[in-house]
Parts: C-alpha cells; structure tokens; sequence
C-alpha cells in the first residue's frame, strides 16, 4: 500500500489524502464491509464498490463529528482510495452557504465603496466598514471550520486509521 499527501491537504477545510492498493474495486469493498463489520461497536458507515462513508461511534454528535469519504477508483492499473474527511452534508452546505453569502455581500458592499469614491459620491459612508466587517464574518467561519476540526481530530486520526488499517490487512493477506 502507498499513501500520497501534500501539505496543501494539511490545511484545507476538508483534508484529503490518497492511496493505491492493488486488490480490485470489488475485492476492496468487499474487505472494508468485512472489516466494518468485525469493528463495527467503534465504526458505522455505509460501503458499496464505488463509495464509502464511515464515522466514528460516538456518545455525542456535534456539528464537526468528522466523517471519511473513501472514493474508489482505478487509477493506471492499481485501484486509488481517495479519502476525504469532513462534517455531514447538512454542516457542509451550511458552512458553504455561509462562506457563499459573506463574500458576495462583501464584494457589493466594495463594490459600492468603490463606485463612490469614483464619482465622488457620499451617499454609503458605511460601505467601507460593512466591507471589513464582512471579511471579519469570513475570518470566522473558517475559525468555526478550523475548530471544529480541532474537536475531530481524534475521531478523524481514528478515521485515518480505519484507512489504512483496513487496505494494509488484507494486502498482507494476498500476498
């Protein structure tokens, strides 16, 4: 098994990484619902040949309870797991729509500050302010993000382990 990651993935909202085993897609898939189900008290998840989605059991569930997203590809001959942590659907819309709103309201707020100062206008004083307030809105929901991260992160090192535990199991096993 050989694991690929760059230091981009180390500080993206959603941190990534990628591995290629040489067990076909079915084979994969078959193993990771195998070992699933023998640790199925610490793991849930959902397993077909393409997608997995697994999240750690937990007695909490709060709004960064990380989730791995396996994707299963054939990449020049080896089968590539592509591994992507992150919150629920519902979270991660959220914080798009949040990031979404925020910067077009900061774009029209410079927008307007900008076109004043053009025609030598004083008709939005506060454009400029409401511009920096809303980068500040920016600055932080990616805190939230980065947070909530922090909260995860043993439930997404434990996820991480899932990965890798359950490729290198049963390659040992093949060869």
């Amino acid at each position: 098994m050989k694991t690929e990651e760059s230091t981009i993935d180390k500080i993206r909202t959603r941190p990534r990484f990628k591995m290629f085993t040489h067990l076909t897609k079915e084979e994969y898939a078959e193993n990771l619902k195998k070992y699933l189900a023998d640790h199925k008290d610490e793991f849930s998840g959902n397993i077909n040949k393409e997608v997995a989605t697994i999240c750690v059991e937990t007695k909490y569930d709060n709004y960064w309870k990380p989730r791995l997203s396996l994707r299963i590809e054939i990449e020049d001959g080896e089968t590539a797991i592509r591994g992507v942590f992150g919150p629920s659907s519902a979270v991660w819309t959220f914080f798009m729509f949040l990031y979404f709103s925020f910067s077009i309201l900061w774009m029209t707020f410079f927008t307007m500050y900008y076109v004043e100062k053009q025609i030598k206008s004083a008709d939005f004083p506060w454009a400029l302010n409401a511009s920096f307030v809303m980068l500040f809105f920016i600055l932080l929901t990616y805190a939230a993000a980065r947070f909530g991260q922090h909260k995860g992160k043993e439930e997404m090192l434990k996820l991480r382990r899932f990965a890798e535990e359950s490729t290198s199991q049963f390659e040992k096993k093949i060869n």
